[in-house]
């Protein structure tokens, strides 16, 4: 049995390291190499990498070893990793020194809970690959079936952060193993949307679980029937999405050009875009008649105006200047 386990974590070892060097000496083979490089970081070719380091050999060591030759590729799995982290820090001393995600999180929470938590990561690693499988396998039948929309794999499952510059060693490493869970958990959310629009558009009775499930799914806030609707909604709705041989779901790209689908299958009201009014000729006002004229308004009146006016006089009015001495004369002649 120990045999068993050793040839196990040998072949195992020996298998992985060739790929991982193979993997990097690619970028350096020219324009051929770069090529390839680009397709093995993309699906369909990105798959059968994954599964060469990862599961072929548990399955290959279990059958030829049994339990303790699984075991044993396991072990040489882990003891792989850690040999490339370490070359790989080697030769970038630099970004080595730099900042540095995993210098930054061993400080927060502490190097052994860090490192732990990131290895229970790999228990979810073989929850992924049933996910990954019913996206090949799975959901072309659907395709074939029912007219669900067709998907480039390669735009959702594919590894782009290993060129982020100073980005190496630990770090690059777990930053590739997000950047595919990542891709497939996208990947298998928009397969899963088609199939919950398709299947079962109906809101659930569930207020938070609408709120928390919209940022997956946002069908449920702009298109699924209500919780307290009826069968007659959901039989609109229907008709809604699909009678024009769309089988996608409704905020699939495709429906771009669509009218918004209101939450009870009827289009909602599209604002119909006027024309803007054009200005009409305001009339120049008409000169007003001389009796339609406007009184000007009265000035307010000073006191010297509010005074009584003097009664007038039978006399005419000297205007000329009135001179004391010829006061005088006039009395002397009227006696």
């Amino acid at each position: 049995m120990l045999i068993d386990f050793l040839n196990a974590i040998a072949y195992t070892g020996a298998f992985a390291l060739a790929l991982v060097v193979f993997l990097g000496l690619l970028a350096k083979l020219g324009g051929p190499g770069e090529a390839l490089g680009r397709l093995v970081t993309r699906a369909p070719l990105l798959d059968i990498v994954f599964a060469l380091i990862s599961w072929v050999p548990w399955l290959v060591c279990g059958i030829v070893f049994g339990w303790i030759g699984l075991a044993g590729a396991i072990v040489a799995q882990v003891c792989v990793i850690q040999v490339w982290i370490f070359g790989h820090e080697l030769m970038h001393p630099k970004a080595k020194r730099g900042p540095r995600i995993v210098r930054y999180l061993d400080h927060k929470v502490g190097w052994l809970n860090n490192r732990t938590a990131l290895w229970v990561t790999v228990g979810a690693f073989p929850v992924f690959w049933v996910v990954r499988l019913a996206e090949i396998i799975l959901y072309p039948l659907f395709v074939r079936l029912l007219g669900f929309p067709k998907y480039k794999h390669g735009d959702w499952v594919n590894l782009s952060r290993h060129r982020f510059r100073g980005l190496v060693g630990h770090d690059l490493l777990w930053c590739l193993y997000c950047d595919w869970m990542t891709g497939v958990y996208s990947f298998g959310a928009e397969m899963l949307r088609n199939v919950e629009s398709f299947w079962c558009p109906i809101q659930f009775q569930s207020k938070i679980k609408c709120e928390n499930c919209k940022q997956d799914f946002p069908d449920v806030e702009k298109a699924w029937v209500p919780a307290d609707g009826s069968m007659a909604d959901v039989d609109a709705l229907m008709h809604r999405l699909y009678d024009e041989g769309n089988m996608s779901w409704a905020g699939h790209p495709s429906r771009a050009q669509d009218p918004p689908i209101g939450p009870l299958g009827i289009a909602a009201p599209v604002p119909i875009p006027l024309e803007p009014a054009k200005p009409k000729s305001i009339p120049e006002p008409e000169t007003p008649r001389e009796s339609e004229a406007p009184k000007e308004p009265a000035t307010p009146e000073t006191p010297e105006e509010l005074q009584e006016p003097e009664p007038p006089t039978d006399a005419p009015v000297d205007e000329t200047d009135n001179d004391p001495s010829d006061e005088s004369s006039e009395r002397h002649d009227q006696r």
